[in-house]
């Protein structure tokens, strides 16, 4: 029984396993130079649906965005590469483009009016509750994005929207019933936290050497640039109220909080004035760059860094990238400054010797060594979890609370949504350097109270939602074939 009841706990934990796609992408990011084939506005076509690069741009940024806020920033785009970013962002279009050909079959459309009405609803185009075509337009501009390619992507998400409309069923009530048992079965367990303290891994020097020579190659020094630069610093310029107040209501939309929520004058004016001087700074700056290549002025610095180093913007380090020795690039902002730079020499990566990687080596072995030796100790105890002096829990649920010591919130919930996702009476979970070896002891179903029962109903129709919307998306995959005219954005 409580095998039976464990395997259908994953119905607790849908969310892990539902992929939204996104129709609207907030921002542009330049993403790199790819080969076109003979369609040069188009990247691919899906069934009769050409993908332009103009969309796909916006995809990406928005793809791109999203992940560099996850990371607080510090996201570039060799990160990108490895995150496989390209590819995200084309699957997402590549599965609107399939939605979008079933919809033209069963003869969907959107009228001119819905996509006004989508545009005019939009917070970030509103000022006082009321769409400001000004504030849209000069989002456009900031973006580098014509209207027609923002309006075509809003008519795409209404079509898209009224097309998954079409598969949405209400709930049966057994199916309410099936997830509602789910949602009230607690577990009483015994188990055992194990980490890498419980272990017991000495350094071996010569271990160690034949670990760096089995993947040295993964140890590299960086790409190293030396660049001579001159700086045309901002905070300087003279700028009044009423020129920050004129600025802010062109360009409000760039001044929002953390959750996209539009901030007020006073809220973004420190923003705002660096902006403003940063605009004005700009003609500056640019005879700077002027005279530089003319050589009427030296640099301000020169600076040996390596490649992404975070004292320059992204922006400009794409362009130190893709640029040659002895180029003299236009200016940047950088922080509340302008930089231009010139490329002296470039070093390209080399293979560490085991002295300069002796430290990350060293680091990178002990934690495999330890993994390793954490695996181990958790099959022994599990083999012998009777005599391992382990915790019993009171009975819990996927909604438990209070932390299972010496667990944190964070490491309680993932255990407890790995253990109800578990067909597993008896058995060991991972969670990042630990290991939690449990027994099940007691299972028992509790009542059904009336916030459970809404619960249920909305993950009941949820769960329906994902399985109709994952066939759909099958059935058209075989339907709908995909032409691809650019390399790198499949795997």
């Amino acid at each position: 029984m409580i095998s039976w009841m464990q395997k259908h706990n994953r119905y607790l934990v849908w969310t892990i396993w539902i992929a939204t796609i996104a129709f609207i992408g907030a921002g542009f990011v330049g993403w790199g130079s790819y080969t076109y084939g003979s369609k040069a506005s188009a990247i691919a076509k899906v069934g009769e649906i050409e993908i332009p690069k103009s969309k796909f741009d916006v995809a990406y940024g928005n793809v791109y965005n999203q992940y560099n806020q996850m990371m607080q920033g510090r996201l570039d785009e060799q990160k990108a590469k490895e995150l496989g970013l390209v590819q995200r962002a084309f699957a997402t279009l590549e599965t609107q483009a399939k939605v979008l050909n079933f919809a033209k079959d069963l003869g969907i459309i959107v009228s001119d009016k819905e996509i006004a009405d989508k545009l005019q609803s939009i917070q970030a185009f509103q000022k006082d509750g009321i769409f400001d075509k000004t504030i849209y337009e000069g989002y456009l501009k900031s973006q580098r994005m014509k209207a027609k390619v923002f309006e075509s992507m809003l008519k795409d998400e209404l079509i898209i929207d009224k097309t998954l409309q079409l598969i949405r069923t209400p709930n049966f009530p057994l199916e309410i019933e099936t997830v509602g048992e789910a949602l009230n079965i607690a577990d009483k367990i015994s188990y055992k936290v194990l980490t890498p303290q419980d272990t017991n891994v000495t350094m071996d020097e010569t271990k160690v050497k034949n670990f760096w020579e089995a993947q040295k190659e993964s140890y590299m020094t960086p790409k190293t640039y030396s660049l001579s630069v001159v700086w045309t610093p901002s905070e300087t310029a003279d700028v009044t109220e009423e020129e920050l107040k004129a600025y802010f209501d062109t360009n409000s939309f760039n001044y929002v909080d953390n959750s996209g929520k539009p901030l007020s004058f006073e809220e973004a004016k420190h923003s705002v004035t660096k902006d403003l001087k940063l605009n004005k700074t700009k003609k500056t700056a640019q005879k700077n760059y002027i005279e530089f290549k003319k050589g009427n002025i030296k640099s301000s610095e020169t600076l040996t860094l390596p490649l992404n180093d975070p004292r320059l913007a992204q922006e400009l380090w794409d362009e130190i990238q893709s640029g040659n020795i002895g180029d003299i690039l236009k200016p940047k902002v950088v922080e509340d400054k302008y930089a231009t730079v010139k490329i002296d020499t470039v070093s390209e990566p080399k293979v560490m010797t085991y002295e300069q990687a002796k430290d990350m080596v060293t680091s990178a072995y002990i934690a495999q060594a330890q993994q390793e030796a954490l695996l181990t100790l958790a099959k022994t105890t599990l083999e012998n979890f009777k005599d391992a002096n382990a915790t019993v829990s009171d009975f819990i649920t996927l909604e438990t609370l209070d932390n299972l010591k010496p667990l944190n919130t964070q490491e309680s919930l993932q255990f407890l949504q790995k253990l109800f996702t578990s067909s597993k009476e008896k058995g060991m979970i991972n969670l990042s350097d630990k290991v939690i070896v449990y027994d099940i002891l007691e299972q028992k179903m509790l009542p059904l109270d009336a916030n459970k029962t809404e619960a249920a109903k909305k993950s009941a129709d949820q769960i329906k939602q994902s399985t109709f919307e994952t066939n759909l998306i099958k059935m058209l995959d075989k339907k709908y074939p995909t032409e691809v005219y650019m390399g790198g954005l499949t795997n």
